[in-house]
This record gives structure tokens, C-alpha cells and sequence, in this order.
């Protein structure tokens, strides 16, 4: 049953508190879906950094004001808090709404890789979430958008046949490095088509018209850490430190939605492919370089800034009320 649904609407409660930059895309699009699943909350609060204290923001026929982040009883109540304000954010006072109480649904990469943080995609994780209860105080960690596109696909394979080698080449939308971004890339689009030098503030490259490799710093090991995350991410959903995991990440000149390449090296023979998840697959496609029809090649697409971050942290917070 939908937890938007009149039962539960009129039965459950649960306080939400938003914490990021109002600049901030994502958090826009939390209160989209908040809006759109009917997520029965009491009361909501938003809360910022202090540069945006005080600030108005008009919401469901209601106006907020943006509280300070850092004001002394900023968790008192809240039963869950999502956050979407960065890594650092996250460190600092993730902890300390878990101990007033309040279950954190973080959208950093801050909590990810630790062992007592549970990583969770609704549909493909619903068990890591078996010891959260609300008013116990606890973190649960969104993980990659890229991950989790990737892995709405990939787990019923994998649970199916058993992936023993995954192979993932990303092309990630410019939304994805949030709305500043987006517009330069409009702006360029405009200066390339007049023969103009094109405007370059976020990206040290040219975005319009162009690819190139994902801006995540690069790594000892050569690769960036957009792509590290896909491999640390994928073992542990897994509960696999042995599946092979390798990624290529580019950012491509589109505003919405990240494209994968996956490729699948599975222990035993399929015998059947689904794609009826809320990402879409397609060309689906036996891998011609295996044998005995143990490998696979499937195209994925899913909107990053929806299923892959505001989305599946609604989710978690309805898995909450259940």
C-alpha cells in the first residue's frame, strides 16, 4: 500500500527536516516528491546554513521560514532528516540529529562505506533497513546516483545468475553538477553557436558540443571517485568484496538523466531477462565475447536528480512509516 493513501495519511505522522542550500536543486526536487507521493509528514521544517537563515519558501499553500542549521535545537522533534547538503554538512551534524532522536536519510557519500550504515535502494535493499525504527536515532545512507541507476538493473540479474564481472561506462547529465552548471551550459551552447569563447566557470573544459572525463578527482589508481564509488557501492550492496567492478565515468552535454553501459559476466546461464523496473533497460543483448550465454549487455537510463537522489530518499523515509 502507498503511504500516500488516506489510511495512512490520517494515522501516521512524521516531522521532516530538510537540511542544504536552498541553491540547491535536489532539495527542490525533495519537495517535489514529497508533494507528488503525498507523503503524510505532521509538520516540516527547512533548515540552511546561516547565510540563508530566515529566508521565506512557499510550499504546499504554506510559507516556511529557513531556519539556521547550526541553531541550538535544531533536531528537537524531528522524527526523520533528509539531508542534501554535502559531505561535510552531513559529518558534522548528522550525528548530531541522530542523537536527539531522528532517523538521517543522507544524500552525501559521507556515511556510504561505513559498515554500520545501512545503503539502501528500496527496491533492490529492503532488508539492510530491518534494525531502523523511528525514534531510535540511526543513519541511512542514499547511495550514488550513478549506483543506484545502475544497480536497479543489475541486482535481479545478479540474484538470478550470480555476477561474477560487471563493466559500467556512465554518460552523466550536466544536472548532475547541480544548477550553476546547467546554466553555463546553456550559456556555452549559445556562445559556441555564435563563435564566441565559451564561458568556463564551473568546468575547466568546454562543455557544449564536448565530453569528457567525470570532474571527480582522480585517484592513486587512476581513476576518479565518481567511478570508485560505483565499484565500493556495488560490493557492498552485494555483500561481495570479490565481484569485479570496473567503471568509466563522462560527463555528456545534456541537462536530465544519466545513461550506463553495463556489461554482465555471470557464474551460470540465463535462461531469462526482466527490465520491469522504474529505470528503463534496453538493448538487452547476449555478450558475443562469452560463452555458453553467461554474459549479458544492457543499456539503463534513469533521471539522477529524481531515482537516483530525491526519489529513493522519499522512499526511505516511507519504508520508516511502515
Amino acid at each position: 500500500m502507498s503511504l500516500g493513501t488516506p489510511a495512512h495519511t490520517t494515522t501516521v505522522g512524521a516531522e521532516a527536516f530538510f537540511g542544504a542550500g536552498l541553491a540547491c536543486c535536489r532539495v527542490f526536487r525533495l519537495l517535489r516528491v514529497i508533494t507528488v507521493r503525498d507523503f503524510p509528514y505532521r509538520s516540516l521544517r527547512l533548515h540552511a546554513c546561516h547565510r540563508s537563515a530566515g529566508k521565506r519558501l512557499a510550499f504546499e499553500d504554506r510559507e516556511y521560514t529557513v531556519q539556521d542549521l547550526a541553531a541550538p535545537g535544531a533536531f528537537d522533534g524531528v522524527d526523520i532528516a533528509l539531508f542534501s547538503a554535502g559531505g561535510s554538512v552531513s559529518r558534522k551534524y548528522g550525528p548530531a540529529a541522530v542523537a536527539r532522536g531522528a532517523v538521517v536519510v543522507d544524500n552525501s557519500s559521507a556515511f556510504r562505506m561505513d559498515p554500520e550504515v545501512p545503503l539502501v535502494i528500496p527496491e533492490v535493499s529492503p532488508e539492510a533497513m530491518g534494525n531502523v525504527r523511528l525514534g531510535q536515532g540511526a543513519i541511512v545512507a542514499n547511495p550514488n546516483c550513478s549506483t543506484i541507476i545502475c544497480l536497479m538493473a543489475a541486482t535481479p540479474l545478479h540474484r538470478h545468475a550470480k555476477v561474477l564481472r560487471m563493466v559500467v561506462s556512465t554518460y552523466q547529465a550536466e544536472s548532475g553538477a547541480g544548477a550553476a552548471a546547467m546554466e553555463e551550459l546553456k550559456l556555452q551552447t549559445q556562445e559556441v553557436l555564435e563563435g564566441k569563447a565559451p564561458t568556463r566557470n564551473i568546468f575547466k573544459q568546454q562543455y557544449a558540443f564536448n565530453i569528457f572525463s567525470h570532474n571527480a578527482p582522480v585517484l592513486e589508481n587512476g581513476y576518479n571517485e565518481e567511478e570508485m564509488k560505483m565499484v565500493k557501492e556495488t560490493r557492498k550492496f552485494w555483500n561481495d568484496k570479490d565481484v569485479k567492478v570496473t567503471a568509466t565515468c563522462i560527463r555528456v552535454p545534456v541537462m536530465r538523466a544519466h545513461a550506463e553501459s553495463v556489461n554482465l559476466q555471470f557464474e551460470k546461464p540465463l535462461d531469462e531477462v526482466s527490465d520491469k523496473d522504474d529505470v528503463a533497460v534496453g538493448r538487452i543483448r547476449l555478450d558475443l565475447s562469452l560463452d555458453d550465454n553467461r554474459g549479458l549487455d544492457i543499456f539503463v537510463c534513469g533521471d539522477q536528480i529524481r531515482k537516483g537522489a530525491a526519489l529513493n530518499a522519499v522512499q526511505i523515509a516511507e519504508m520508516l512509516l511502515k
